[in-house]
């Protein structure tokens, strides 16, 4: 099929090659070679990995023997160190960069260890979902060799003591490898600008002058992005100014609300393929067309742990307990939700991401993302999860006709109980009794607790329909527009505070 006429390395070809077995085994060698590259750090020779290397059944040692850690624990005990510019803590070497974290929350960025190996691992996991690309059918073989224009953090990376920091997508698109450049859009030049306005404006400038087969990037910057082309030049859709645009690669949040407004910009039909690349690794992604999950990177760079989403391991507010159960992958079960727990060739042991997965095909490693540990809402028993709220607002948007590209829920006091209130972006004309009854309805159907708290202590839902603009304008005060950042989907705490000064005053 001709499928990619791109010049792979050799080292990386010669690992492409490798015998893949069972999913278990493979994760049994990548701890192997994780322990055996960091024994000598600080952090190896503290849990002493050179014993639990020669144990009989290394993955059970490294569970006793090993704490889980979240991100404020392992910062505290490990990674502020390596900020510090100390080699040798938790990864061989010294750390020369950190991608901040994307998350929408009201601390601190997460400065998280990004090195080579890492960055390595991340592109033959890349090249793999490529290549998985000859499987498909009728995909136009031409679009493969176009462009992608991928739309991420700005490659200008903060400087620090001894470091770079910036988000995971900028210090990706920095670190292009040279066989990639000529594939490589918007360009190092574009790629550099800070302020994302700014960059989209110079995107929409030379849109003109590609010829784009792939575009990668979150939703809601790209349906941005491609809105913006389309106006610029008074377009019908996009597919006139970029004919050969057949792909899009999409992660981090779910795509289905976005899908129908998306699709009102195309000519004709795009391939979409999800990933699930996060700050800490390149941890699963789609290897066949119109599959319902991703399937785990097992044999990489990345080992995994899950741990069961439920009371007995974690708190009300999501936190993880320190008796925590963990699982292997051959230990988990389908339609469970599980937390993740990962180690890597970056420096994160045991780590907590803050993500939930369930598995839809255990035999093939495939899962798909649910939610997040503290982005779930449960004041009164309704257990109700992100996968929830993404399939209720899916369907209330096929039932009435209506795009919503945005919402966010918050659990709130309601006269002596509780309701919820829901903030959907909605530009379509919509009844909005119409649309909070569908929401409300859908969550009966998905979620049986759901349906039993609206009979007792869930005693109401409250619906507010606000315009895309105003999320975007929230993000853009918060500092977090473009890029990788996502609206979170759940408010809690000081967000919550924030998110309802910010209506209010939206409506003064």
């Amino acid at each position: 099929m001709g499928l990619i006429e791109i010049p792979i390395p050799k080292t990386i070809a010669r690992t492409l090659k490798l015998h893949a077995g069972p999913q278990q085994r493979q994760q049994s060698r990548v701890l192997k070679k994780l322990l055996k590259k960091a024994r000598y750090t600080e952090f190896g020779q503290a849990y002493h990995f050179d014993e639990i290397l020669l144990h009989k059944y290394p993955e059970k040692m490294f569970q006793q023997r090993v704490p889980l850690f979240d991100y404020d624990s392992i910062y505290d005990q490990w990674w502020h160190r390596t900020l510090e510019g100390i080699p040798d803590v938790c990864w061989p070497g010294k750390i020369e960069f950190f991608a901040l974290s994307s998350g929408t929350s009201g601390s601190a960025s997460k400065y998280i260890p990004v090195t080579n190996d890492l960055m390595r691992g991340n592109r033959i996991v890349m090249i793999k979902q490529m290549l998985t690309l000859r499987n498909y059918e009728n995909i136009p073989v031409r679009s493969i060799r176009k462009g992608w224009l991928m739309l991420g953090g700005s490659t200008d990376l903060q400087k620090g003591p001894g470091y770079y920091s910036g988000d995971l997508s900028g210090i990706t698109a920095k670190k292009v490898p040279f066989w990639f450049t000529p594939f490589y859009k918007p360009g190092k030049k574009i790629a550099r600008t800070k302020d994302w306005k700014t960059k989209l404006d110079e995107v929409v400038e030379q849109a003109p002058h590609w010829d784009i087969g792939f575009v990668v990037g979150v939703p809601a910057w790209i349906q941005m992005c491609m809105e913006m082309i389309i106006d610029r030049y008074n377009l019908k859709n996009i597919h006139e100014i970029w004919p050969n645009l057949a792909f899009y690669v999409h992660g981090g949040v779910a795509f289905n609300p976005y899908k129908k407004g998306f699709e009102k910009l195309l000519g004709k039909p795009l391939t979409y393929i999800e990933t699930y690349l996060a700050s800490e690794g390149f941890i699963a992604y789609q290897d066949r067309q119109n599959g319902k999950g991703m399937k785990l990177s097992t044999n990489e760079h990345i080992f995994l742990e899950f741990v069961p989403f439920n009371n007995q391991n974690f708190d009300p507010e999501g936190n993880i307990k320190t008796n925590a159960q963990a699982l292997l992958l051959d230990e988990v079960e389908e339609e469970k939700d599980y937390a993740i727990l990962l180690s890597t060739s970056a420096g994160a042991w045991r780590y907590l991401i803050g993500d939930t997965v369930r598995f839809t095909d255990k035999k093939r490693s495939e899962i798909i993302i649910t939610g997040r540990t503290r982005h779930f809402l449960n004041l009164v028993g309704e257990h109700l999860s992100v996968d929830n709220m993404n399939k209720a607002i899916q369907l209330a948007g096929q039932q009435m006709n209506i795009s919503i590209p945005e919402f966010t829920v918050a659990g709130i006091p309601y006269e002596s109980f509780f309701a919820h209130h829901w903030y959907v972006a909605c530009d379509d004309a919509v009844d909005a009794e119409g649309l909070r009854a569908a929401i409300d309805n859908n969550l009966k159907e998905l979620n049986d607790d759901y349906a039993v708290e609206r009979k007792s202590a869930l005693k109401e839902v409250l619906l507010t329909i606000l315009s895309e603009n105003t999320f975007m304008e929230f993000m853009q005060q918060k500092g977090k527009l473009g890029g990788q950042h996502k609206f979170p989907r759940v408010m809690k705490g000081k967000m919550l505070e924030e998110w309802q000064r910010f209506i209010t005053s939206a409506f003064i």
